[in-house]
């Protein structure tokens, strides 16, 4: 991979250096997910797992760009992490890509996968799959910009463009041209109109095969499997065939799933996380937004799902649901949603 000797994107979080993992961050990574892995998300994210590959919800060009807020903002915690960029303009990408890098982002992937016709009117997303060349434009810019990898999030097809052969010529493409050597590949092709996004991750089927066999035909280049994932087992059997695994709304939906991650996935010799130590890790970070005027629901609103399976969890996911979003609401609304778990382990 195209690395910058100085970025943890290949050993560890710079907060853990001390507790080393053997495998490289995209071993394991957390889907890009819009409205989902907003910074809050991501620091809530990291406290369950230190090495962890987090991604940004996608950030158009045009937004960092022209836009009034600062769409590059994150906690320094939250390493590694890679920005998710949404764009086709090859100068503009690698403005942004600059910038990026200025900030300290570890990866900047390029979004390939989007079936949204917002996205779509926007000329980015899945829609860019027929149009090979301009991605590999995209990602060569990029790539002459910044020293940090630039990878590529992808399906396996769009509407009736679904053959392997297709595939092979996009990967192919934008490898060759694009000097792209990185790439995560959603097991599912996209349909670009008739289908909601939500229905796009749900009806096209998952062939996981035909990633298998997409790494078998290009062994020279990094590949991570999306699509469908639910847990750790399922993630070890994938990294028989691959080289990295991404989950994205089973992590987001049940967050304990990423407790084991360092020791299982990661082989670091560190416990597995508690989830109420986790908890409690937060409150430093809530207490500093609370002060800048963030509400407590913005942030505990991630925190739903972390007790799934655990004797009181339903009582912890009510109460944060009820309290969480008024006025004055502090840490002391987690405390007692607190209770109502540890009461019962």
């Amino acid at each position: 991979m195209h690395q910058n000797p100085e970025s943890p994107y290949l050993s560890q979080n710079r907060a853990v250096a001390d507790v080393p993992a053997a495998f490289p961050a995209y071993r394991f990574s957390i889907a890009p997910m819009l409205d989902w892995t907003d910074r809050h998300c991501r620091y809530f994210l990291r406290q369950l797992s230190q090495h962890t590959l987090l991604y940004t919800e996608m950030v158009t060009s045009g937004a960092i760009i022209h836009g009034k807020g600062d769409y590059l903002a994150y906690s320094e915690e939250e390493h590694p992490l890679a920005l998710q960029l949404g764009g086709s303009d090859p100068a503009q990408l690698a403005h942004c890509a600059k910038l990026a890098q200025a900030r300290g982002y570890d990866e900047i992937n390029l979004n390939v996968g989007c079936p949204s016709d917002r996205v779509q009117n926007g000329r980015f997303g899945a829609c860019l799959m027929g149009e090979a060349q301009l991605v590999a434009d995209c990602v060569k810019a990029m790539r002459d910009a910044v020293t940090v990898p630039v990878t590529v999030k992808t399906r396996i097809g769009i509407d009736d463009r679904d053959s392997y052969d297709f595939l092979c010529d996009f990967i192919g493409t934008v490898s060759g041209s694009g000097e792209c050597e990185t790439f995560i590949i959603h097991a599912r092709k996209a349909w670009l109109s008739g289908l909601s996004p939500k229905e796009n991750r749900e009806i096209p089927p998952l062939d996981y095969p035909r990633v298998y066999q997409l790494k078998r035909d290009f062994p020279h280049l990094t590949m991570a499997i999306n699509g469908g994932i639910k847990s750790l087992e399922e993630a070890k059997a994938h990294l028989a065939h691959m080289d990295g695994v991404m989950v994205g709304r089973e992590a987001y939906q049940n967050p304990g799933m990423l407790a084991a991650v360092d020791r299982e996935i990661f082989g670091a010799d560190v416990a597995d996380a508690d989830p109420i130590a986790v908890v409690r890790a937060m409150y430093p970070y809530i207490e500093r937004e609370l002060s800048k005027g963030t509400w407590l629901g913005h942030m505990t609103r991630h925190m739903l799902g972390l007790f799934q399976g655990i004797p009181g969890a339903r009582q912890w996911r009510r109460y944060l649901s009820e309290n969480a979003h008024k006025a004055g609401a502090d840490i002391r609304v987690l405390e007692q949603a607190l209770s109502l778990v540890a009461d019962r382990r």
